[in-house]
């Protein structure tokens, strides 16, 4: 009660603002909507406000990216209260079905891990849709009081004049969009807490930033399947991309037989949608993340399903990546395989890289750093490597797109 009058929720675009009772009252308008699924849509209060008066009138909450149209699903189980769809990074998207303690769990997780302060708004750009934002903005919000600023887009300017009237803040954000701040010398003087997750984080990022403005980029692991996995706590820049934090608080992580990493938490979901799986339920969740556990950090290996097959050895893109990112001229890159003419071969690993250097400084320099037979043999130069709505990259889209132009 003691929070009624203060700012909750500010409106970049339109200049708004609710305090936390003002939202309450906005909750108990609108008319009774009619069967269970409710969408909040779109990137202003109104996606916030929606959210609140689908609780209260007890719909299970299906959040939707702007111009989304609505889905034909059917009724999840009637204990669960709220409905994800993964990233489909790998393929295609699934639904994940979360009870009220299993969302509830996930942002008193992330609270707790990240000290989210109600004296350090958050300011948000990412989607809230999306389970990042959804878990890192409007949970925190409407379950902890942590105040949200909105701004309409991510771009520099907009971040900045959205920010500047705090007197510190907390941003939450994808790697693509860290590196546009730091390369316009945008990112908001008053961040006082900076975190990534959606895709990995690139070192040279991490601590080019630091170097400029002193700022430590926290980056964050999680999934839609169990909300946050890992957070990178340190003070001062990771010096192995591959580290990707502790594990967050209540969280429990041990890796199966596969290499694979296991989460075990009270935020763990319910279940997919309508097709269960013995991979999530029952507050334990099989990532396809190979994984190792060292000294109370988490190390990424790669994932199960994109390992590159070449001649019966196994590489994980991942770590080819990170050697690539390790070059002053590369920016971003990706990395794959795709079925080899040479049958012996199996499988040829490429490489999409964005950056200025060429194709042999960029082998030379693999060669110092990676056995040969992990060097890429086929690349391909882009001027950047666009993400989804969600701040990833498909590789399964990109191997796709490869592999036809290949063929044409």
């Amino acid at each position: 009660m003691e929070k009624r009058g203060a700012t909750a929720l500010r409106d970049f675009a339109s200049g708004r603002r609710w305090t936390f009772g003002e939202l309450a009252a906005e909750a108990e308008r609108g008319s009774p909507a009619t069967g269970r699924m409710f969408f909040p849509q779109g990137a202003g209060a109104e996606f916030i406000l929606s959210v609140l008066r689908g609780w209260r009138q007890n719909k299970v909450i299906y959040p939707l990216e702007s111009g989304q149209p609505e889905p034909l699903v059917t009724t999840p189980l009637s204990k669960c209260v709220h409905v994800k769809s993964t990233s489909a990074t790998a393929g295609t998207a699934r639904l994940v079905v979360f009870t009220a303690a299993q969302l509830a769990a996930d942002a008193e997780n992330i609270v707790a891990t990240m000290g989210l302060r109600a004296d350090w708004p958050n300011i948000g750009v990412i989607s809230l849709a999306h389970s990042y934002g959804f878990s890192n903005l409007v949970l925190p919000l409407l379950l902890h009081g942590i105040p949200l600023v909105l701004a309409p887009a991510p771009l520099p300017e907009i971040v900045r004049r959205a920010a500047e009237n705090e007197a510190a803040a907390t941003l939450a954000a994808v790697p693509a969009m860290w590196r546009a701040w730091h390369e316009a010398g945008a990112i908001p003087p008053n961040v006082r807490l900076a975190i990534s997750a959606g895709a990995p984080l690139p070192l040279n990022l991490e601590q080019a930033v630091f170097e400029k403005i002193g700022l430590k980029i926290h980056n964050f692991l999680g999934a839609s399947e169990c909300g946050g996995i890992a957070y990178d706590d340190s003070p001062s820049p990771r010096m192995d991309a591959a580290c990707v934090g502790a594990p967050m608080r209540n969280v429990r992580l041990t890796v199966n037989g596969d290499g694979c990493l296991m989460v075990s938490s009270r935020a763990v979901a319910e279940t997919y949608w309508p097709d269960a799986s013995p991979r999530l339920g029952g507050g334990i969740y099989q990532t396809d993340d190979l994984a190792e556990l060292k000294d109370g950090r988490v190390f990424l290996r790669g994932r199960l399903g994109d390992q590159i097959n070449v001649a019966g050895r196994k590489i994980s893109p991942e770590t080819i990546e990170r050697a690539l990112l390790s070059h002053p001229r590369v920016r971003e890159c990706l990395v794959f395989g795709t079925p080899s003419r040479d049958a012996e071969r199996t499988e040829t690993i490429v490489a999409v890289v964005a950056g200025e250097a060429a194709e042999l400084e960029l082998k030379t320099f693999l060669l110092e750093r990676l056995p040969a037979w992990q060097v890429p043999r086929e690349w391909q130069w882009v001027k950047s490597l666009p993400v989804n709505g969600r701040g990833k990259l498909s590789r399964a889209e990109w191997r796709r797109r490869h592999t036809t132009s290949a063929n044409v």
